[in-house]
C-alpha cells in the first residue's frame, strides 16, 4: 500500500486530455463558432500556477486547432479542491491492529488510537474563450497571441505518458 502511495505523491502534473473516469488533465467543449469552455483539473502534486498554464496553454491550442489566431478570456476561474488523507494504524494497547480509515464512528475510549491526516489539495482552473480573427485581435487590447503562447509554454507542458501495453 505505501508503495502504490509513494507512486502517486511522486506523479508529475499531467498535461493531456481528461480520460474516462480519471478526474487529471484537460476538457474543451465547444460553445460557439468562436466560443470554448476549456478546464484544467491538476493532480496533487500540480500547484496553482501550473494548473493556469496548462489551461493558458489548452486554450491556445483549442484557438489555433479552430483556425484562429487569437483568443480572450470571457470568464476564467482557478479553485482549490480540498480533501483529506487518513491513516488509521490502530491503538497503541492492540498490537498488529489497524489499517486505512477515513473515520471512526465512535469514541475508542481511553486507548491512545494511532493515525495522521493531512490535507491534499488540488487546482482547477475554468475558462470561456472568445476566439478572434487577426482583424478583430488588432481592436482588442485584451487579445492573446494563440501562436506566442504555444511557444512560450509548449516546453513547460509535459506531454501525457505513455500508454501502458
Amino acid at each position: 500500500m505505501l508503495a502504490i502511495l509513494a507512486s502517486c505523491a511522486s506523479q508529475p502534473p499531467y498535461y493531456g486530455p481528461k480520460k474516462p473516469g480519471e478526474n487529471v488533465g484537460y476538457t474543451d467543449t465547444r460553445l460557439d463558432q468562436n466560443r470554448y469552455q476549456v478546464t484544467y483539473s491538476g493532480n496533487s502534486n500540480t500547484d496553482r500556477q501550473t494548473a493556469e498554464n496548462f489551461l493558458l496553454m489548452r486554450a491556445a491550442q483549442v484557438t489555433v486547432e479552430s483556425g484562429f489566431s487569437h483568443f480572450i478570456f470571457d470568464t476564467r476561474d482557478t479553485k482549490a479542491k480540498n480533501t483529506y488523507y487518513s491513516t488509521f494504524t490502530g491503538w497503541s494497547g492492540w498490537p498488529g491492529f489497524g489499517g486505512y480509515w477515513y473515520g471512526w464512528p465512535y469514541d475508542p475510549g481511553p486507548f491512545d488510537a494511532q493515525g495522521e491526516t493531512r490535507p491534499v489539495t488540488r487546482f482547477e482552473a475554468y475558462a470561456e474563450i472568445v476566439m478572434l480573427t487577426p482583424a478583430q485581435a488588432a481592436k482588442e487590447p485584451r487579445a492573446i497571441d494563440a501562436n506566442q503562447i504555444i511557444a512560450h509554454l509548449g516546453p513547460l507542458v509535459i506531454p501525457p505518458p505513455p500508454a501502458k501495453s
